[in-house]
């Protein structure tokens, strides 16, 4: 089985930023298919367009423009890219980062697949960073990335405790049937709870109010979007569920500090 050492990934890649402990890339995938393989240390993949499929000795994942996955070290998995245009971004750390901040890569076993959209936010600010890549870039990332952590501890820990039901189909709604939120009563009726009950403990699972949950879902589904200059502004707002370009721009500023296009500019 083939080992990738530091900083080695298949492809072709667009961008390597090495920081010592933590090495990002922004790769083109150029294989077919990659044999089984393990990477050296611990890392994240972000799917930035097109489409891949990949597989573990436990799990299957089809990722999509969107996905985010984080694999732990010597995590063996093979993957299979169909004939599109496909670009990820990886973010890999070595034992030294983990020793750092005192975190053991030992908590975070596998791989993982994320949906937190606060998760996805902190990715897509580190994306952006190393497009900046100025003196202030790496300590910007390393913030991020202690969130991410966080957020990923608590995801686990909250695991191990009994998890209501509707919390679990709430998750799948949101991720994977979007049109069903669209008003709160709608929503409980669905779920077979009070819409009160609803509001109330949304933030005790999801670290957010249900709205604010539900407009960064709609934001960094446009930032995997956007990625792809063939979609409109216009055409993005609307696949995205803004009801105008004003909401849509309004919306992507107050979570990352820019305009759209200005951010389609950065990551083209």
């Amino acid at each position: 089985m083939n080992k990738l050492n530091k900083g080695e990934f298949f492809g072709s890649h667009k961008q390597k930023v090495n920081y010592d402990q933590l090495i990002i890339t922004d790769t083109e995938y150029t294989h077919e298919k990659v044999d089984w393989h393990y990477h050296e240390n611990p890392y994240f993949t972000y799917l930035l367009q097109g489409k891949l499929f990949e597989s573990n000795k436990k799990e299957s994942y089809h990722l999509t423009s969107g996905s985010l996955l984080f694999h732990n070290w010597q995590d063996a998995h093979f993957n299979i890219k169909p004939p599109v245009y496909t670009r990820g971004f990886h973010i890999e750390l070595n034992a030294d980062w983990f020793n750092t901040y005192e975190l053991s890569s030992f908590d975070f076993e596998g791989s993982i697949k994320l949906q937190n959209p606060m998760i996805k936010e902190a990715m897509n600010k580190i994306f952006m960073e190393t497009k900046v890549n100025d003196d202030q870039s790496k300590l910007s990332i390393e913030l991020l990335l202690l969130d991410v952590f966080g957020k990923i501890h608590n995801k686990n820990k909250n695991e191990t405790y009994k998890i209501p039901t509707w919390v679990r189909t709430l998750k799948d709604i949101i991720h994977e049937e979007p049109l069903l939120y669209n008003s709160l009563t709608a929503l409980a009726k669905h779920l077979n709870i009070h819409p009160s009950h609803l509001s109330r403990d949304f933030p005790k699972y999801f670290d957010s109010t249900l709205g604010q949950y539900i407009r960064k879902q709609k934001v960094n589904k446009a930032v995997s979007l956007l990625a792809d200059k063939s979609k409109s502004l216009t055409d993005i707002c609307y696949e995205c569920e803004f009801y105008d370009q004003s909401h849509f721009i309004y919306n992507f500023k107050n979570v990352y500090g820019i305009t759209p296009s200005k951010f389609r500019k950065e990551i083209l």
